[in-house]
């Protein structure tokens, strides 16, 4: 029976030896200070957005948010609709100054 009990001490011991060195290498877990309000790890362009910048863009991780999976393929979606809208602006942009250029039809 004490020799069961000394193999159980050392045991602890041990675990209590590996447990301050593991806290003292890999620090004790302390959180990195809040953000100040109205402030955002999220960067964007301030203009001309691209499918690729929102495609970039990753969310901070919280207890209660968002499911990750759902919010990068809602930035994919978004990020192709806004290159499809900006090559269509080109087009029509393009096709208004080919216009001007004719000048007024019957000339």
């Amino acid at each position: 029976m004490t020799t069961a009990l000394i193999y159980l001490v050392v045991v602890l011991l041990v675990a209590a030896v590996v447990f301050l060195l593991a806290a003292v290498v890999f620090g004790r877990g302390e959180e990195l200070a809040p953000l100040p309000p109205g402030s955002s790890p999220t960067r964007l362009p301030a203009e001309d957005i691209t499918g690729d910048d929102l495609r970039k863009v990753r969310f901070q991780l919280v207890l209660r948010g968002y499911k990750m999976s759902e919010v990068d393929w809602v930035l994919r979606r978004l990020g192709s609709e806004v290159d499809e809208l900006r090559a269509q602006v080109a087009r029509l942009e393009a096709a208004r100054s080919e216009g001007a250029h004719r000048g007024p039809a019957g000339e």
